[in-house]
């Protein structure tokens, strides 16, 4: 008999295990039994079959002759009957044994079936604070025992926010900054790393470049620092993962209806329950048309994602899943800065700054009758789980997904002279069309060696990616440049796109086979370690197509990882981890390879850090860390033989400080607070002299601070306000283009009609400040959306 306690290990898991550590086994009973997880009647069973089951073995592997007493079997009270007057019908014999027949345990529910399967009670999920995660880990571990910074955003916090892309709902992160992505894609800086790649579902590389959409999500993880034992390369300065809804058995029915400024209207739907208590299914689907706060924006998205699951046994479970998703919308890379030379050589500005044509933030740089960008996204998961019933358990998942992705660009190519009242305008057409195929399997293993607990995983992962990429220059009647004026910059005229020998056009196969192994040791009750290694092969083949050349480069690295955990008290964590990660020279979106690059070693990252954890209380938890985050092996351009040749000699470092606040305040107050300092600079120049030593890393703001804080007055109405500060940071990391810090509130209500109906208003930037929210280059700036309003309607059935 096992019988587990509150914190997921067991009271018995073998022979002889109670007689390991007795001392061990009182305590886990007496927490047991205030907790009220178990009657002490079956917590005292438990422990005699246990005591029983070791000393039987030990008495049968006892010498001959030897003298040994019998078991002593200890068995639960059994409740006492009130005896009631005997009559003539209570005698009968048949009566009798009626009464003593045992009393049988009526059959489950289906939604009793179905109890532990529930995707929030799985991980403690309560408004806006999670107990626990698997993504970290790959075991679902308590925040508080994970020797890493982690940030989960719950389903509620999203529906509260109503943000639908990623990039806005991480704001409320700290160390975590938007890049702009050439206003076609989803691209994020963690920890002074910019990366449009490191985006994953449900632990699955989704490193394709474009914007996705939150109606299927059920909650979203932050990993801070390098997590290349989960999840492989790169992911230097952390990923971001997004844990779909699944076919739990919960019964939910929910649509909802949203309108709001810029004629967006939106409609969701979320179905989903139990079949029987072997199957469960959910649909969730969406419609959003909108125009945007920019002259000329608009946007289209739909999809839809139905799941199942299929309990086979008790021990056996399989879980399918289809997505398909579409988005279109205008592609745009905002504004240019202002020239900081005037004629004759006189210095306007240094740095210089964003310009909006006076003071309009609405202005669109570019063509809005070829501006665009699109994907069509096809994904199929299958996930098998098998527990063996002895402490073994085994995940094997597989995903495919179809990617048709591509985006035309025309943005401003220079920056703005104000005197002469010019400045170009370029652009571009890219296509970049992917399949993606992985497997992963998992095993989970949990054991003890004398006193000490193991929970060890081990598996591996292979992938294949193929696509292509191919761009094509703009030219505009002719010239590589359309001159506008930047008081009145939207360009009408034409534009035609064509190939030079220049442009990408490349065919690519990435082949990926890994290994990983991981211990997460419990060595006492104050006392735990992680250790870990993981092996990856990426075998990259590119054919360029502009020239019929075939290059190809093969790298292996080890990726370690280790953490201790300190616990003085349960709810209360003092950890140190040291990891590494590796990102291969042909980059997050390895689509080409050069004479340059095809030699060059994978960049390093490497992280110390140490934190704190603090469970205030069982729905409140505050985290704190400082690191050190060096990434080397960076390339430059070789000054003797110039590009496409490289050095390896580039290198930056990010020093930092993060703290945050999630959950219940009180019983009534819920609150995300969250603060980040971070100082990331160049080490060794990247390029001569412009991004050189002792520049600050681009988009990173010193100083960083969000709180959102949500107040239910009553049964019926809530409200909620959320401001974010960032201090200033830079365009570029030549530092010439400075993008000045800005404060942002946000505020919401919350009206609950009865159970059917309830309803809420948000409002984006209450006071309409205009802020510059982000950037990629000297002169792509994109100002932050003007006051929005949004106003949705949600139903349950």
């Amino acid at each position: 008999m096992i019988v587990a306690h509150s914190r997921g290990e067991d009271i018995c898991q073998g022979p002889g295990a109670v007689k390991k550590d007795m001392y061990r086994v009182r305590e886990t009973t007496r927490s047991i039994a205030k907790s009220g997880l178990l009657s002490a009647s079956y917590i005292v069973l438990g422990l005699a079959m246990c005591i029983t089951d070791a000393d039987a073995q030990q008495a049968t592997q006892t010498q001959s002759g030897a003298s040994t007493l019998p078991a002593v079997v200890i068995s639960p009270n059994k409740p006492r009957t009130q005896r009631r007057p005997r009559t003539a019908s209570s005698t009968s014999s048949r009566t009798r044994r009626a009464a003593r027949a045992p009393v049988q345990t009526p059959p489950k529910t289906v939604e009793q079936s179905w109890a532990a399967d529930n995707q929030a009670a799985r991980t403690g999920t309560t408004g806006y604070i999670a107990n626990s995660t698997s993504v970290a880990t790959k075991t679902n571990t308590a925040l508080i025992n994970i020797p890493q910074s982690v940030n989960v955003l719950t389903k509620e916090f999203i529906d509260d926010q109503n943000f639908q892309h990623i990039t806005d709902a991480t704001r409320y992160v700290p160390g975590v900054a938007i890049h702009q992505g050439e206003g076609n894609r989803d691209e994020l800086v963690i920890r002074g790393v910019d990366s449009s790649a490191n985006f994953f579902v449900n632990g699955f590389r989704d490193d394709v470049q474009y914007f996705r959409d939150l109606y299927n999500t059920q909650s979203i993880e932050v990993l801070k620092g390098p997590s290349a034992l989960i999840f492989g390369r790169g992911a230097g300065g952390g990923l971001v993962n997004r844990t779909l809804k699944e076919a739990d058995g919960t019964r939910v029915y929910e649509a909802t209806a949203q309108t709001g400024s810029f004629g967006d209207r939106r409609v969701t739907l979320d179905a989903g329950q139990a079949v029987n208590e072997a199957v469960a299914v959910r649909f969730n689907a969406f419609y959003e048309g909108s125009d945007t706060f920019r002259d000329y924006g608009h946007l289209e998205r739909y999809g839809f994602n139905p799941t199942l699951t299929w309990k086979v046994n008790d021990d056996t479970k399989v879980k399918l899943s289809y997505e398909y998703y579409h988005d279109r919308e205008l592609a745009d890379r905002g504004n240019p800065s202002i020239a900081s030379t005037l004629p004759g050589g006189a210095t306007r500005f240094n740095p210089t700054v964003p310009f909006a044509p006076n003071g309009n933030f609405s202005t669109f740089f570019g063509n809005p009758l070829v501006n665009n960008t699109y994907a069509d996204v096809q994904t199929g998961m299958a996930v098998v789980e098998h527990d063996f019933g002895n402490g073994l358990m085994v995940k094997n998942s597989s995903l495919y997904a179809d990617y048709n992705r591509g985006y035309v660009n025309v943005y401003p190519g220079s920056a703005a002279n104000l005197v002469a009242q010019t400045m170009n305008l370029s652009g571009y057409m890219n296509t970049t069309n992917r399949e993606n195929a992985f497997n992963q399997t998992d095993f989970t293993y949990k054991a003890a060696t004398g006193p000490i607990f193991h929970t060890l995983t081990f598996g591996t992962e292979f992938g294949r990616q193929t696509g292509t990429s191919l761009r094509n220059s703009a030219t505009f009647g002719g010239a590589a440049n359309a001159v506008v004026n930047p008081f009145n910059p939207t360009y009408f005229g034409p534009v035609e796109f064509v190939h030079k020998t220049t442009d990408a056009d490349n065919k690519y196969r990435l082949n990926i086979e890994s290994a990983y192994v991981q211990d997460q040791i419990e060595v006492t009750r104050w006392l735990q370690l992680i250790a870990g290694a993981r092996f990856d092969r990426f075998d990259l083949d590119v054919l360029d197509r502009n020239t019929g050349i075939q290059r190809g480069r093969v790298d292996d690295k080890v990726s370690p990882r280790v953490g201790v955990v300190v616990k003085p008290v349960d709810n209360v964590s003092v950890y140190g981890a040291y990891s590494i990660s590796y990102l291969p020279s042909s980059g997050d979106q390895f689509s080409a390879l050069n004479d340059g690059t095809v030699i060059l070693d994978p960049q390093k990252f490497e992280n110390t850090e140490f934190g704190v954890k603090w469970n205030i209380n069982p729905k409140l938890l505050f985290t704190s860390a400082v690191y050190e985050l060096n990434r080397t092996n960076q390339p430059i351009t070789d000054p003797v033989r110039g590009s496409p040749y490289v050095l390896p000699n580039g290198a930056t470092r990010m020093r930092g400080f993060e703290a945050s606040l999630n959950g219940y305040v009180t019983e009534r107050w819920q609150s995300i607070l969250g603060y980040a300092y971070t100082d990331a600079r160049i080490t060794s120049d990247l390029t001569a002299g412009s991004v050189v030593a002792g520049n600050r890393v681009q988009l990173v703001p010193y100083n960083q601070f969000s709180w959102w804080n949500k107040y239910q007055i009553d049964s019926r109405w809530a409200a909620a306000v959320g401001v974010i500060h960032f201090t200033d940071s830079y365009a570029a990391s030549d530092d010439t283009v400075r993008l000045p810090g800005f404060t942002r509130v946000d505020a919401a209500v919350y009206l609950k009609i009865n159970e059917t109906w309830s309803g809420q208003f948000n409002v984006e930037n209450v006071f309409d400040k205009g802020y510059w929210a982000s950037a990629d280059g000297n002169n792509n700036l994109s100002p932050g959306a003007t006051r929005t309003f949004r106003v949705l309607a949600r139903a349950k059935f």
